[in-house]
């Protein structure tokens, strides 16, 4: 599974939905980086894992959007996110 994270503005806990396809997953990605960069409007999003689940976000709420690999078999608890490696040596 592929998950898709919005992280919204003012709100500390992102919306997730998810796709079973990488390339299902790109242009998502994509129609929601496109509706950022126009005038605010509602998106519907949808969850190919739990379909029952529905969501609606307007663009301008959307601070980022995260796309990453669910690992089914590792449990590590961590939250999807970027990471900085730092040398403190110098």
């Amino acid at each position: 599974m592929i998950s898709i994270d919005l992280a919204l503005k003012y709100t500390p806990i992102p919306i997730s939905v998810q796709r079973k396809e990488v390339a299902d997953a790109e242009i998502l990605y994509q129609q929601i980086v496109t509706a950022m960069q126009s005038s605010p409007q509602l998106i519907e999003l949808t969850c190919e894992k739990q379909t029952e689940k529905k969501v609606a976000v307007m663009s301008d709420h959307i601070g980022a959007v995260i796309v990453s690999q669910k690992d089914s078999s590792a449990g590590t608890g961590k939250a999807p996110g970027f990471f900085s490696l730092i040398d403190t040596k110098n």
